[in-house]
């Protein structure tokens, strides 16, 4: 590379362009802090405001947003109307295959069903479509929305740059990922594992990740956020062993992330961008360069090319409706028909049969109550600790409430919100990495749990 980078000095002017927004948007996305007795983050706070303002209306904006995108879907396969033909971001959003037509035409007809409760109550109750409608959407329309705005402070203004430069001699070997994919962990650790897969969507989309780093991240990083990781904790009662559990989580959590990458379905994903090429993600630090100064480098140039506030605004409004539109129709479908077979069929139970053995060999007690909370949690990530509450043992209540967290890719949320984005990974495909990351994390609780107790 040589020469054909000037190391140049750049005014305390340049430096605040990035220094600015980029801490306006760590403070807003990844900087926990106590607000009534609980932790949360501040895009949670703003979209949990918003949901309560407009509780009595939410719902019924959701249908016909939901709605909405089903008619659009329809016209454009049917008719191709010109409005959407012409615009590229309209037809990127409602020119889809015909499994994804099926899924929002579902997702519409269940969201109809649900809102005035009409047919068996299996599929509307508070535990089924109930609950996904009502409950989940509602705070996640309201995430989005703050998301869509506020995504572009962690990623327009060179935050990824500087932070990417600092950690690819880590992330490049033990995880086959560039140093920024970090923030996207951090993100949802801290904040809403949804946030973590938006933000590797949109970056995949832009041409930073390949198809196969997109993957990973999405499926290894959206971890769980540290006060949903309480929430099951206190349901399973275990809440005094905080410090414990979560140390156990993060464990298995980078166990997972070091062996899913390389093996199969991830491994055999594509190293090619969504655009068809690679932007510079800044791995290759230039002679006469530290980490620190190329990764201030890259942060500055890209700060200066996003000062633009009408672009800012328009970006924002359109990664808004690009979720709203094509993630909310399919958390509608898969969640509540994940959530149906779960409540009201065996399905999940016969499916948790061949984790009996397995809990048998790490001499789990109530192998065969636990086996039944294995699997469910594909369908819903509370769902196994709702189940394994009742279980007598608190050793096998803390393997059911620390593998319930390290599962990750349960399709009420980060599942469905993965289906429903450009990366390319097939409802199968999860399956497939959530049964993987059970195996993987399950003997990890196991220890644990036998050490603690």
């Amino acid at each position: 590379m040589g020469n054909s980078y000037e190391k140049k000095k750049f005014s305390a002017g340049d430096y605040l362009k990035f220094i600015v927004p980029s801490v306006i948007g760590v403070l807003l996305l990844m900087f926990p802090f106590k607000y009534e007795g609980e932790t949360t983050i501040l895009v949670a706070l703003l979209a949990g405001g918003l949901t309560g303002l407009l509780e009595s209306i939410l719902p019924i904006i959701i249908v016909i947003v939901i709605t909405l995108t089903g008619i659009m879907t329809l016209a454009y396969k049917f008719s191709k109307p010109a409005f959407i033909e012409n615009s590229e971001f309209l037809k990127s959003i409602f020119d889809v295959s015909n499994f994804w037509i099926i899924t929002r035409i579902v997702g519409v007809l269940l969201s109809i069903l649900v809102y005035f409760e009409i047919g068996p109550e299996w599929i509307w109750s508070e535990d089924t479509g109930g609950l996904i409608l009502h409950d989940l959407i509602l705070g996640l329309f309201s995430i989005f929305l703050f998301a869509g705005f506020l995504l572009p402070f962690l990623t327009d203004f060179g935050l990824l740059e500087f932070i990417g430069a600092l950690l690819t001699p880590v992330m490049r070997p033990v995880f086959q990922l560039p140093g920024r994919s970090s923030i996207d962990c951090i993100a949802s650790w801290v904040g809403d594992g949804t946030i973590g897969v938006a933000l590797t969507n949109k970056q995949y989309e832009d041409g930073y990740y390949t198809a196969k780093e997109a993957s990973i991240i999405s499926t290894t990083f959206s971890a769980v956020s540290i006060t949903f990781s309480l929430v099951v904790l206190n349901q399973v009662d275990l809440a005094h062993l905080f410090g414990p559990y979560y140390l156990t989580i993060v464990i298995s959590g980078v166990v997972a992330a070091i062996i899913m990458p390389r093996i199969p379905p991830l491994s055999r994903k594509k190293d090619t961008y969504f655009t068809g090429k690679k932007m510079d993600v800044g791995e290759d630090v230039p002679e006469g360069f530290t980490n620190s100064q190329w990764g201030a480098y890259l942060a500055i140039k890209k700060a200066e090319e996003s000062g633009n506030v009408k672009n800012f605004i328009i970006n924002g409004i359109k990664t808004v409706l690009d979720m709203w539109l094509g993630v909310l129709p399919v958390i509608m479908a898969f969640g509540t028909i994940a959530l149906i077979i779960a409540e009201a069929t065996p399905v999940f139970d016969w499916l948790g049969m061949p984790f009996i053995p397995i809990l048998k060999l790490f001499q789990v007690p109530h192998a065969v109550e636990a086996s039944k909370t294995m699997v469910v949690g594909f369908a819903d990530m509370f769902l196994p600790s709702v189940i394994g509450a009742s279980i007598p043992s608190e050793m096998t209540r803390f393997v059911v409430a620390t593998v319930s967290v390290t599962q990750l890719v349960y399709l009420s949320e980060v599942g469905a919100v993965i289906l429903g984005s450009r990366i390319p990974v097939s409802l199968k495909e999860l399956f497939i990495i959530f049964i993987e990351r059970t195996l993987i994390t399950l003997p990890i609780a196991a220890i644990a749990a036998h050490i603690i107790f």
